[in-house]
C-alpha cells in the first residue's frame, strides 16, 4: 500500500503545482511555487520537470519561470466539447440572442454539477463575468440553476449545492436554504425562474426549462441583459424563453431520434 500512497501524494503536488501556477500567473518562479505551498524546493523542482515534460506547463526563459501548457487549453477545449450541444440547439439559443439582442445560454447537468454548455453572444451583447462553457454555475444564484433545482427533492438539491456551498456574489444573493427553498417552490409554480443582480450587479435574467420524456427537465434555456432592460422587456423575454426551450426540447428529441435512442 506504501508505493500508492506515495503516488498518490506525488499527484496530488502536481495538481497544486498547477493550480499555485495559474494563480500566480507567468513568470512564478519554483521558490515562490515551494513558498505558496509550504513544500520544499527540491519536491517542487521535480513536479515542474514532469509538468513541464507533459505540456501542462511551460518553462519561460525570458522570465526564468513557469506559465499554464497548451496542454491544458486542449483539455479545456475538449471539456468544452463533452458539454456542448447539438448544432440545432446551438442554431436555437444563435436565433434567440440575436433576435433578442441578448446574451442566450444553455445550462446542463452535469453529474452533481449544474455546468454552461452553450453561450450565444457579440461584443455589443457579451455574457456575464465567469459565464463560460464547461464552468459550473452557482445554481442558486442563476436563472438557469435554479430551473434545474426547482424540480428535484430537497435532499437532491442539498446534494447539488453541496460542494460550493452558497456563496454571497452581490448584495442580493440568496445565501440561506430557507430562502433558496421559497424561491424553486415559485419557480416550479411559474414554470420559468428569474435573477435579478443575484449572480453579477447589473445584470438580470430569466430560463426556462427543457423537458424530455415524461417531463424530466433535462437542461434549462435562458438570457441576460442589463437590470434596466429586463424591467423594461421581463415580459418579451419570458415568452420567448419558453418558445426556445419548447424548441430545444424538440432538437433533443429529434438528435435522439437520428441517433438511434429512445
Amino acid at each position: 500500500m506504501e508505493p500508492e500512497r506515495s503516488t498518490g501524494t506525488s499527484i496530488t503536488r502536481a495538481l497544486r503545482v498547477v493550480e499555485a501556477v495559474a494563480a500566480a500567473g507567468d513568470g512564478v518562479t519554483a521558490k515562490a511555487i515551494a513558498r505558496r505551498l509550504a513544500c520544499p524546493l527540491p519536491t517542487v523542482y521535480r513536479a515542474l520537470g514532469v509538468l513541464v515534460q507533459e505540456g501542462y506547463l511551460v518553462r519561460l526563459q525570458e522570465s526564468r519561470g513557469y506559465g499554464l501548457g497548451y496542454r491544458i487549453a486542449e483539455l479545456h477545449r475538449s471539456l468544452a466539447d463533452q458539454v456542448r450541444p447539438p448544432s440545432p440547439v446551438r442554431a436555437v439559443l444563435h436565433e434567440l440572442h440575436e433576435n433578442l439582442g441578448a446574451t442566450a445560454h444553455l445550462v446542463v447537468f452535469r453529474d452533481t454539477d449544474i455546468v454552461v454548455a452553450a453561450v450565444d453572444d457579440c461584443a455589443d451583447h457579451p455574457r456575464p463575468d465567469g459565464f463560460d462553457v464547461g464552468e459550473p454555475t452557482p445554481a442558486h444564484a442563476t436563472a438557469g440553476g435554479k430551473v434545474l433545482l426547482a424540480p428535484l427533492r430537497p435532499a437532491r438539491v442539498s446534494e447539488l449545492i453541496a460542494p460550493y456551498g452558497m456563496p454571497r456574489l452581490t448584495s442580493r444573493t440568496l445565501v440561506e436554504r430557507r430562502g433558496l427553498d421559497r424561491e424553486l417552490m415559485r419557480v416550479r409554480s411559474a414554470g420559468v425562474a428569474v435573477e435579478v443582480e443575484e449572480y453579477r450587479a447589473g445584470t438580470a435574467g430569466v430560463a426556462a426549462p427543457v423537458t424530455g420524456p415524461g417531463g424530466v427537465v433535462r437542461s434549462a434555456v435562458g438570457v441576460t441583459v442589463s437590470r434596466a432592460e429586463f424591467t423594461a422587456r421581463r415580459w418579451e423575454l419570458e415568452v420567448a424563453v419558453r418558445e426556445a426551450a419548447g424548441r430545444v426540447a424538440r432538437a433533443e428529441s429529434d438528435d435522439v431520434r437520428a441517433a438511434g435512442g429512445h
